[in-house]
């Protein structure tokens, strides 16, 4: 390389650092040293050092692994320990047992109790389907494809009106997952911005119609179709699942294999694709965001007296949407500087289809992070309202009238432990989002010294992004 040719390089990198650092000081907040959990106690912690340990442990992973040989890597991720085979043969019915205890707590929400802690129907959506199922997904794999309320009912009309598989129309294919991100949209909107989401009626019909309208689209457009493009939560849910530790092969053979080591074998998402994996971090950082003294604030809202949420609808809506469009620029910015940097001739959008897969180790660590407490707590609350869905005093299950332990996220011990698995999962999430971004980088730039530059500008935002996560676990929250 000429003389000329290295210091172009080197000016690229130069401009290209400061154009990213700077905007990402515009989306960044300043560090605060408090904590809040979502039950209210406040401890003081020595926040500094996590800030500054966490985004040292991801600029050191992505050192060490600019350093190690390529072919180490790829040996690492085809490591496989073989299990045993698993069919499908059972999945229509799990299905429909599934679908039969979703309509059980349609009814529950509408005849139930209207305490959103007693009655099963906010409690089991909220906390153990989008709180605990999604953590599942990311360790044991896809079990929403046999546990989703469709497919059993779907199966049993199919097989009645003697369609099959066929569909009567056909999705065109320049509509990609859109109507998955739309839908995606609006369930973040329900969930954050809602006044009521937890009431149970107004769940129970929101729910009930989601149901109705989704299994409508699947036997008009197909059920595999619908489901790739339009039903938000197995989009989702299979995304998250290419996290986990366990996979099924063709033959249905299951085995276990390094996390994230399926997200390597993904092919490039559409821009449909990355918007809903990048809406997917975004709506779950600006849950976190949006309680927040300092989001708060630049509403002028006193924190100590907070209206509800009737009153920050519009606020609510405006930074659900501002995170996303934030985040949505500054991943393009950092994929599309890489690509500079790298001298690379690969399509941007090839490069941003592969590299945005890289965020669901990260999305999946925010998760656990935000609804951990929700788990230990409401969890507990979800065992008792299901032994009486109907609140006349029944015990199905003989958890009616077990004791809530919502002290085991009360104290300071407890926010001690809280605090350190929460910062836990997001160092170790960033982490891994490097190493799945470094293995994509492989396949974009054979040449180890370009995939190792491609990767500065993104790993500079997951180092930002790793303070602003830590940050939001330490900053104190009101509502």
């Amino acid at each position: 390389m000429s003389g000329r040719t290295e210091g172009g390089a080197v000016e690229r990198c130069r401009l290209g650092l400061a154009i990213l650092l700077a905007a990402l000081w515009l989306v960044s907040p300043s560090p605060a040293f408090a904590h809040a959990s979502d039950r209210g106690h406040v401890l003081l912690l020595p926040t500094g050092y996590y800030l500054a340990g966490g985004a040292f442990a991801v600029a050191v992973s992505f050192l060490v692994l600019a350093l190690l040989p390529a072919d180490w890597l790829e040996r690492f991720w085809r490591r496989r320990l073989p299990l045993f085979a698993f069919g499908d043969g059972a999945r229509a019915a799990v299905s429909l047992i599934s679908f039969a205890g979703f309509a059980i707590l349609i009814a529950a929400g509408v005849l139930g109790s209207r305490d959103p802690l007693s009655n099963p129907l906010p409690l089991v959506i909220w906390t153990l389907l989008w709180g605990g199922a999604t953590l599942l997904q990311g360790v044991f794999g896809d079990l929403w494809s046999w546990l989703n309320p469709w497919y059993g009912p779907w199966r049993v009309v199919s097989r009645l009106f003697g369609t099959g598989d066929e569909a009567a129309l056909h999705l065109p294919r320049w509509l990609g997952r859109w109507p998955a991100v739309i839908l995606f949209f609006a369930f973040a909107w329900f969930e954050l911005v809602d006044p009521a989401p937890d009431d149970p009626a107004r769940l129970a019909a929101a729910a009930g119609l989601y149901w109705l309208l989704t299994f409508l689209a699947m036997l008009v457009f197909g059920y595999r179709d619908w489901s790739r493009s339009g039903e938000f939560l197995t989009v989702f849910f299979s995304m998250v699942a290419r996290f986990a530790v366990v996979e099924r092969n063709e033959t249905g053979r299951l085995g276990l294999c390094w996390p994230g080591a399926k997200l390597l074998a993904a092919e490039p998402l559409p821009i449909s694709g990355i918007a809903f994996l990048l809406l997917a971090l975004s709506s779950v950082s600006f849950d976190g965001l949006s309680k927040t003294f300092f989001w708060l604030g630049l509403f002028g809202i006193n924190p100590l007296e907070f209206p509800g949420r009737t009153a920050m609808i519009g606020s609510g809506t405006l930074g659900l949407v501002l995170t996303f469009v934030l985040l949505a620029a500054v991943f393009m910015l950092a994929v599309w500087l890489g690509q500079r940097l790298a001298g690379s001739d690969q399509p941007f959008s090839q490069a941003a289809g592969l590299l945005v897969w890289s965020i669901v180790p990260i999305a999946l660590a925010y998760h656990v992070a935000h609804y951990l407490t929700a788990l230990l707590v409401d969890g507990q609350y979800a065992l008792a309202a299901l032994s009486d869905p109907f609140a006349l005093g029944w015990n199905l299950f003989g958890t009616a009238d077990m004791q809530i332990e919502a002290g085991i996220v009360a104290g300071a011990d407890s926010a001690w432990w809280l605090w350190n698995l929460q910062a836990g999962a997001i160092i170790l999430g960033h982490v891994l989002a490097v190493l799945v971004a470094h293995g994509f980088a492989g396949r974009l730039h054979p040449m180890p010294a370009r995939a190792a530059l491609s990767q500065f500008p993104l790993t500079v935002l997951m180092i930002a992004y790793t303070v602003f996560g830590l940050w939001l676990l330490a900053t104190p929250t009101a509502g």
